[in-house]
């Protein structure tokens, strides 16, 4: 057997035993506050303080949760299918889910990310990724709906992704499993160390719409890229993302891919790619990919499939990428408040090392390199020549780091199951806290911006035994509410969340309500098949498409009978929410529909399709309880055979009421 696999193996089987062993969590009684409860308590008819937006992992959804209660919101949807809403089902919806592979409705969301200015959160948008097929979202928090989805070419795995610049100039994303560009496609796996490479994706973002543009890709070694965050204050130009896999391997990984002592941060200057792109450099590539765009203004969603891209190989620009080294197999890469720090290390070192934004620009300046054997042609700096200082023995797995503004860093501990916390100037660990257990990321209330306000840290967590009742055999995914504004780190909640939860951000509430929509304009709806009042409510056919303009009001869709339709028609229903009132909306089901429901905002217009599939009398109803006469609110479509006579009509019938 291979020496180094033999060594790989030991430190593998060293590191699960001590797991179990002497990182045991301790008791929770020790570190939880005696009035938790009463921290935590939000009265009825009060508001939480804080918005928690947390990945949902493995379901593709956005989670909007309330701190300091820990309750869930409202379930987003973005690369997913939701019925609850018809998200991804109904008409207008369905192009938000297009990419190049076709209609795809589900995907594995990670990293939730808020718009930032001048390095704080501004409550505007919130960015995610999608990790399998590679796609960043735009989200609006004024109404809390997805905007935008563009599909990323020449990338497998969109992990280390969508991290924004200091003033959302650029949210960027990086491709976790290298592969052969889209323009070579069809290579030996074995010839990787060739054929495959990386892709770090810069997309632009208009400042004041949010809209999304694919400015360029820069070509980067066939590593594989972890995670990121753009720099601040003096590193505002910059951005630093984790590597791994320095080896190039192919397979089994676990082993093949920590052979090496140290893999690199990768120190990017998107400020001079972005100027190497205004002076005409690099070149437009085959590249097809989707961009998916919502306009409230119609209230659809348009798909566009667009066929090339800008790529610049960081090979052919000295000074655009530096490799910092690293304990190998980092995960996180956190920037401090002031922009001079960068934290991250490896997921099974024994020490978390803190680099010198000021010393790496030195060592770039002194050429202080040194070989590290990778041939890549990128300058790898001497790791002591960046290095600020290492905290020593701060438990086992260091994956993320987030800061308090305060002069201290909070770092999660995969393998030891707890928080520590630690003295950044110092680099000295002040205190520990246990997790229950595995955590990944955490999150405190703008912990990645140049101030941040959270007076709490929320552990992520892997798993829940023990915590909770019993689900079968996969428990439910869970966060851990942590109180900071003291020496000691106390526990005040563990709450269950959907999916998986990788990330979470946190902002103030009252930065994202003050935006906040809370009815569409009928005026303003553009829709091409809206009916802004039951005057306009009417039924047309052409061909075998028949066009159902259906309006909405509490307590009746009207037309609420409907005949003349027949078997190989297609129906779109057209419903028009009436309501100009915040908290109204109403929703739309046909029996025995193989689609969903829909779900309509105020004001707003939306489309089901509908294929009947026998003759039949179909009842139809509002599925979202409006008023206290809701069960009433219902109709009848007429299905008749296909050839027969029947014309199509439709009506809403006397209102006896009117005529006394």
């Amino acid at each position: 057997m291979d020496l180094n696999y033999k060594k790989t193996a030991f430190l593998l089987t060293s590191v699960a035993a001590l797991c179990f062993t002497a990182c045991k969590p301790g008791k929770v009684g020790q570190n939880t506050d005696a009035d938790a409860a009463k921290k935590v308590y939000v009265a009825p008819g009060k508001y939480d303080e804080l918005y928690m937006f947390a990945s949902g992992g493995f379901s593709g959804q956005i989670a909007a949760y309330g701190l300091p209660s820990g309750r869930l919101l409202k379930v987003i949807p973005v690369f997913s299918q939701n019925p609850e809403n018809g998200y991804g089902y109904s008409e207008e919806t369905k192009p938000m889910l297009n990419t190049s592979h076709g209609f795809v409705p589900w995907d594995d969301a990670h990293h939730p990310q808020l718009s930032k200015t001048n390095g704080q959160d501004d409550g505007r948008w919130l960015f995610i990724n999608g990790n399998n097929t590679p796609r960043i979202a735009r989200l609006n928090l004024a109404t809390f709906k997805t905007e935008e989805i563009i599909e990323l070419p020449n990338v497998g795995g969109n992990h280390a992704s969508p991290f924004c610049t200091e003033n959302t100039e650029y949210v960027v994303g990086n491709t976790r499993f290298s592969i052969p560009l889209d323009a070579d496609k069809d290579v030996p796996i074995d010839s990787y160390k060739k054929s495959f490479k990386g892709a770090a994706s810069f997309i632009k973002v208009d400042k004041d719409k949010g809209t999304m543009n694919l400015a360029f890709q820069l070509i980067i070694p066939g590593f594989n890229y972890d995670l990121a965050r753009a720099g601040k204050g003096p590193s505002k130009d910059w951005i630093f993302f984790t590597t791994y896999n320095t080896e190039e391997a192919n397979t089994l990984l676990e082993v093949n891919a920590s052979q090496r002592d140290k893999d690199f941060i990768m120190a990017v200057n998107w400020k001079k790619a972005e100027a190497l792109v205004a002076q005409g450099k690099g070149k437009k590539v085959p590249a097809k990919y989707a961009h998916n765009v919502w306009d409230e203004k119609t209230h659809s969603a348009t798909s566009t499939i667009k066929n090339d891209v800008l790529m610049l190989d960081v090979k052919d620009y000295p000074g655009l990428v530096y490799y910092i080294p690293c304990p190998k197999s980092p995960h996180g890469a956190d920037v401090d408040p002031t922009g001079e720090y960068i934290v991250a290390s490896g997921k099974l070192a024994a020490v978390i090392p803190v680099f010198s934004f000021k010393k790496m620009l030195s060592a770039i300046d002194n050429k202080q390199f040194e070989d590290q054997g990778t041939e890549t042609g990128i300058p790898v700096l001497k790791y002591n020549s960046v290095l600020e200082g290492e905290v020593e023995k701060p438990g086992l797995g260091p994956l993320h780091t987030e800061f308090d503004g305060k002069g201290y860093a909070y770092t999660s501990m995969f393998v030891s199951s707890e928080i520590v916390k630690w003295k950044l100037n110092t680099r000295e660990v002040i205190d520990r806290i246990p997790t229950y257990y595995s955590i990944g990321h955490l999150s405190i209330p703008g912990g990645d911006n140049k101030s941040p306000y959270g007076k709490y840290v929320v552990a992520l967590n892997k798993i829940t035994k023990d915590r909770y009742l019993s689900t079968g055999p996969e428990l439910t995914q869970s966060a851990q509410l942590i109180d900071i504004t003291g020496n000691k780190m106390k526990l005040l909640l563990d709450f269950p969340t959907i999916g998986e939860p990788h990330y979470a951000q946190t902002i103030p509430a009252e930065k994202v309500t003050k935006n906040q929509v809370k009815f569409f304009k009928l005026e303003e709806n553009h829709h091409p098949f809206a009916a802004k009042s039951e005057k306009e409510a009417k039924v047309v056919r052409k061909g075998n498409r028949v066009d159902v303009y259906m309006t909405a009001i509490r307590s009746h869709l009207a037309p609420d009978n409907v005949e003349g339709i027949k078997m190989g028609d297609e129906v779109y229903v057209h419903v028009t929410n009436l309501e100009q009132d915040w908290d109204v909306p109403h929703g739309f089901a046909i029996k025995g529909s193989n689609n969903a429901e829909l779900l309509v905002m105020p004001g707003e217009t939306a489309t089901l399709k509908w294929v009947p599939d026998r003759e039949a009398v179909f009842p139809y109803y509002c599925t979202d309880f409006c008023s206290a006469l809701h069960q009433e609110m219902s109709g009848y479509f007429r299905v008749s055979p296909a050839n027969s006579n029947i014309a199509i009509s439709y009506k809403l019938g006397d209102n006896p009421l009117a005529k006394k």
